[in-house]
């Protein structure tokens, strides 16, 4: 016989097991956290002794309980059921210390608790059981399993580590697997300490039936069985003893089963085996093994009221020394179960609609148990108790028993309706009505019954409760209630809210209970939510509350520590500002109120990952075929361009989900294929950075966009246009550069089902598209960069054409139409490569600089891009002295005009535009000191021989204009016979194109400086000096250098025709030519002109560059400018 025993749990369970213990005369001993020293079973034992510790951590403290066991002269100690009612160590500790466990050995135990061991137990001892893993299984393997069951199955997660439905999730799709193995595991690590799961197949739809068994070691008897299948995330809520439904020959199998398991066992003490009932997949009854508890269930009270039996009192004996003879517990004197039992569970909670359940508490201000034949209630509640959220929700359990089941439930429900509760919310309206509304009768019932027709349950009918409710306080709300879900409920509403009132000073003053202080709503709005309850302890500035106005959450918060005593009005109320929600009393709590959530900073919620994954679908490794198909054509994607554009960690994209087609009702499956199948409507554009470490962070500034050729063809459709027409606004405002990839066959053709045109015409011709236009708008206010590889044709094209440069990749072809329309028009078949190939379009002019691909492309447009950008500051000067040596003495020998140009420019810094067209003159942007420089040169190595032809007047003046419009200065190296002259050339037009040199030079502002290298004759001259040398900033020469108002040849024929005529011999003529000839080229010397300051010096051709530095910084601070400086920049 035990002498004295220490209780090692809380509640009602230390209280039953108090109360057995008395009735034996055995001595006990109860235990308290530091914040449960008013809960109810303190008062049952001769001495409680306070843990020294809050919470469940104090209840969980084995080497603590072991102490307060020596201590208090202890000889056992009783776990009750959960806290460390299956710890296998704590129980092993107790044998250590001397003090005998009530309850199973370790071994067992550990046995038992491993979920693995216990199922290979129930193999070993021949008892069926679902397919599982057996052991600790990985999310891996977990995944595994679930598809070796193939179509059309589930699977239960289970906690390896003890019961009670914690760390169990139900899977029946695949698609759940990974969520719910999450959450398993987090919710065993915190129940049971260990995180480890298996998995079973699951059996659906299937009761849940277990059987009592107690043990003595040697042999094993049971006492009947128990139906548990009422339970809402695997959480019991009405027990029944016997279990009904079952057929003789599954009762006896499973009686047997749950003996044998417990026998192999050696299983000591009380305990119950449990098992699932359901049809297999011939609709055959079968059972299967669950789970074994080696502990007292919360459910063992049906057990002894058909038994007659004390289970309490029977471990408390086994613990004792006594065995199954001693006790006369055989199967045979057990005898067949005596009526019916049911058994609800009254817990502290608020249901959702949905079934879940949130944990409710406050202070008891009633708590009246029923009573009546046939009713037992174990409970702790009384009144003016102060409930607490921090433990298991459990208040009450309330047994009945009767002879039949029919009148066992009505006893039940009349019971509960007898048992008065207030001061904190309960769920007994919800056990009523699943005890009137679940089919016991049909034997309906299963284990996912209540989960699967919650939402019926909890609308049904609430049953009046049997006693007297004092009439609640009114307070004043706002407007008139209407049904807060119901969206139309207002529109229901005739007339006045209320009755006109007459306006008060201050809204009356509403009294709460004695000693309280109201927490008033700061505003008018819906209370939505209350975050603490009756009874709870509250910090102060917690939050208590919170209210919704105007579309907005307001958090509302305690002003003072103390307890809460009521609250006064309910979720979904609409009140006034200053209208009391709940009332407390002033007390000393300690500390102010902090809210204990660590921020995990790098946690992804759940709205930011869908974002994430959306993105991360538009991305070049999510479409991987697309991906694959630009690189085996030997091309990059957008973004890959984009990227290496940009620098890096600079990009941001905008628009990267916009889908070419979009529909409310697409599923998110359809929403995911267009994100990929038309990532960004084919446009990939935004703003970043490129040059920042040459030309610094703030002059980096840029506008990358990119046609993607692996959606669509590059083609343009209604987003795409609203795109760009979105980024080139940007641009408009705040003054962007933009560099823009326009790889794409233009305008996109509709009419396909769901396609991006929609149901709705609202053009016909597309023509009131703005895009072409915006960009044009663009011309002369920021640098626009056309970079192209591949086909570009129609709608592609013409942007490509409205930029100031285009860079071109070898296998560009271009074209206004491509071949369909070409073909459409009659004018021939054509393969896209033979429309407009850079053999036609680089000599012809459209391409400014050829390149062979697409990194070489990007390379080009960065560098292109940093003239405009501002200096250097990291420059190398080319050694001047060549200078001397290029221009050679005789007169009539050509040069390189390019070797000039990059011997005066900064080492490397020369990016020369459309040398393949317009021959007779080069242009090229350059740096000085790192300063940018364009330059315009006579081109005396080519078929004019320097004179300016068309496409050289062209040329030059389209290139002034792009210098002037972003005050780049100029530079013009003269070297020109003239302009072109004779048939050939006029039928080019040459009037017209001439002309433009001459409008151009007359009106740019930027500063320009002239040297002349050889020839500086008449009009060609002075089309490359703007139109007269004074209007340079400076004008200097080489001693190459000649000056005349024309060819001189030409001067002497026309001028000196008089007197060469009066010479009769033709040699003496020619002789007499030819030196007048000599004359004229000998007065045409530079050092002739400088002494007429024709021009302002003749110099050295090695200090030419210093004439250039000294030009460059004489200038003052270029104005920022808030408007164009020209209107536009020509495109030819």
């Amino acid at each position: 016989m035990l002498d004295r025993l220490l209780i090692a749990n809380r509640g009602e369970i230390a209280i039953r097991i108090a109360r057995t213990a008395s009735d034996m005369g055995i001595k006990t001993v109860s235990v308290f956290s530091e914040d449960d020293h008013l809960s109810l079973h303190t008062r049952h034992s001769e001495s409680a002794v306070n843990l020294g510790q809050a919470g469940v951590a104090a209840y969980l403290n084995a080497e603590n309980l072991i102490q307060v066991a020596k201590e208090t002269g202890c000889d056992a100690i009783h776990p009750g059921y959960g806290f460390l009612s299956e710890s296998a160590e704590f129980a092993k500790l107790c044998a250590e210390a001397g003090i005998r466990f009530v309850g199973p050995s370790p071994e067992t135990l550990s046995q038992f608790g491993d979920k693995a061991q216990a199922r290979n137990l129930a193999i070993a001892s021949e008892v069926p059981v679902l397919e599982g893993t057996n052991q600790a299984t990985t999310l891996e393997e977990a995944n595994a399993f679930y598809d070796s069951l193939g179509v059309g199955t589930a699977v239960m997660i289970k906690a390896l580590a003890g019961g009670g439905g914690r760390g169990m999730r139900p899977v029946r799709e695949k698609a759940e697997l990974e969520e719910a193995y999450a959450r398993a595991t987090s919710e065993a690590q915190k129940a049971f300490g260990s995180g480890d799961l298996y998995l079973e197949e699951m059996l659906y739809p299937a009761k849940h039936v277990e059987v009592q068994i107690v043990g003595d070691g040697e042999r094993v008897v049971h006492l009947w069985d128990r139906e548990c299948s009422l339970q809402r995330q695997r959480q019991k809520l009405v027990e029944i003893a016997p279990a009904f439904g079952l057929s003789n020959e599954i009762r006896t199998a499973m009686l047997e089963s749950a003996q044998r398991i417990a026998l192999a066992a050696n299983y000591e003490g009380v305990g119950t085996i449990e098992f699932l009932v359901g049809a297999d997949n011939q609709g055959v009854d079968r059972f299967v093994f669950m789970e074994a508890n080696a502990r007292l269930q919360v459910e063992h009270t049906v057990t002894e009221e058909v038994t007659g039996l004390d289970l309490v009192a029977l471990q408390l004996r086994l613990a004792g020394g006594e065995n199954l003879d001693e006790i006369a517990l055989t199967q045979d004197l057990i005898g067949e179960p005596k009526g019916v039992a049911v058994q609800v569970r009254v817990n502290l909670e608020k249901m959702n609609e949905d079934g879940t359940s949130i944990p409710g508490g406050g202070v008891l201000t009633s708590y009246e148990p029923p009573s009546g034949p046939g009713i037992r209630l174990d409970g702790f509640g009384y009144n003016g108790y102060s409930t607490s959220v921090l433990y298991d929700s459990l208040l009450a359990k309330l047994i009945v028993h009767s002879d039949e089941l029919e009148r066992a439930l009505l006893r039940a429900r009349r019971a509960l309706s007898e048992f008065k509760i207030e001061g904190a919310p309960t769920n007994i309206s919800f056990l009523q009505s699943i005890l009137k509304n679940a089919p016991f009768s049909e034997s309906g019932i299963h284990t996912l019954f209540v989960e699967e027709n919650v939402a019926d349950l909890l609308a049904a009918e609430e049953e009046p409760g049997k006693y007297f409710v004092p009439p609640e306080r009114e307070l004043e709300k706002a407007g008139s209630e209407v049904d807060p879900d119901d969206p139309l409920a207002v529109l229901a509403l005739k007339g006045p809210a209320a009755e006109a009132k007459t306006q008060e000073l201050a809204p009356p003053e509403v009294a709460g209970p004695s000693g309280t202080v109201s927490v008033l709503a700061p505003l008018q709005g819906m209370v939505i939510e209350f975050s603490v309850g009756v009874g709870e302890e509250v910090q102060k500035n917690q939050p208590v509350a919170v209210m919704e106005a105007l579309k907005m959450e307001h958090v509302i918060k305690s002003e003072v520590s103390g307890v809460v005593r009521e609250l006064a009005l309910e979720v979904g109320d609409t009140i006034f500002e200053s209208t009391p929600i709940m009332f407390i009393e002033p007390l000393d709590v300690e500390g102010e109120y902090d809210s204990g959530e660590s921020q995990d900073l790098d946690e992804i919620r759940p709205d930011v990952a869908e974002v994430n994954h959306f993105h991360e679908l538009t991305r070049d490794d999510s479409r991987v075929e697309a991906t694959e198909k630009r690189h085996e054509a030997g091309k990059r994607t957008a973004r890959e361009n984009i990227l290496d554009l940009c620098d890096e960690g600079s990009f941001f994209e905008y628009g990267p989900l916009v889908t070419a087609a979009r529909y409310r009702n697409d599923t998110t499956e359809e929403l995911e294929e267009r994100v990929k199948r038309t990532a960004a409507d084919a446009m990939v554009m935004g703003v970043g950075r490129i040059n920042g470490e040459l030309v610094g962070k703030d002059n980096a500034r840029c506008i990358a966009m990119s046609y993607d050729y692996s959606v669509l063809a590059g083609t343009q459709g209604n987003k795409n246009h609203q795109k760009q027409d979105r980024m080139f606004g940007i641009a408009e405002r705040y003054k962007l550069p933009v560099v823009l990839y326009t790889e794409g066959g233009g305008g996109r053709t509709y009419g396909g089902p769901r396609s991006d045109s929609g149901p709705n015409v609202s053009s016909v011709g597309g023509l009131n598209v703005r895009t072409w236009r915006e960009l044009g708008k663009l011309s002369g206010l920021v640098p626009i960069v056309g970079v192209n590889s591949g086909y570009c044709f129609a709608g592609n094209v013409v942007l490509l054409g409205a930029c100031d440069v285009i860079i071109a990749t070898k296998d560009s072809s271009l074209g206004i139409g491509g071949p369909a329309m070409i073909e459409g028009g009659g004018l021939g078949a054509y393969a896209p490569s033979e429309v407009g190939p850079v053999e036609i379009q680089e000599p012809n002019g459209v391409i400014d600089i050829l390149v062979e691909d697409e990194a070489e492309a990007t390379a080009v447009a960065k560098k292109y891009l940093s003239y405009f950008q501002g200096p250097v500051k990291s420059w190398t000067e080319n050694d001047q002295r060549i200078l001397r040596h290029i221009v050679p003495e005789n007169r009539r020998a050509v040069y390189s005009i390019r070797s000039v140009i990059e011997t005066l420019a900064d080492e490397g810094s020369m990016l020369e535009l459309r040398p393949k067209f317009g021959l007779s003159m080069v242009t090229a942007f350059i740096r000085i000191e790192g300063k940018a420089v364009g330059v315009v040169a006579n081109n005396s190595n080519s078929p004019t021989g320097g004179a300016i032809d068309s496409e050289g007047a062209d040329k030059a003046a389209r290139f002034m204009q792009l210098c002037d419009a972003f005050d780049i200065p100029i530079l013009s190296l003269v070297d020109t016979p003239g302009n072109m002259v004779g048939p050939e050339a006029e039928k080019t037009a040459l009037i017209r194109h001439c002309g433009r040199m001459y409008v151009a030079g007359a009106n740019i502002t930027v500063p320009y400086f002239l040297v002349v290298l050889r020839k500086s004759y008449g009009l060609g001259a002075l089309a490359m000096a703007t139109g007269s040398f004074d209007e340079t900033f400076f004008s200097i020469s080489w001693p190459t250098g000649e000056f005349a108002g024309m060819g001189l040849e030409g001067m002497i024929k026309l001028g000196r025709r008089a007197e060469l005529a009066a010479i009769e011999d033709i040699s003496e003529r020619k002789a007499r030519y030819e030196k007048m000839v000599a004359d004229a080229y000998a007065w045409s010397r530079a050092l002739n002109a400088a002494t007429v300051l024709e021009v302002d010096d003749v110099i050295d051709p090695a200090e030419t560059r210093n004439w250039l530095v000294m030009g460059l910084d004489s200038l003052p601070p270029v104005p920022v400018r808030t408007h164009k400086k020209r209107g536009w920049i020509d495109t030819w």
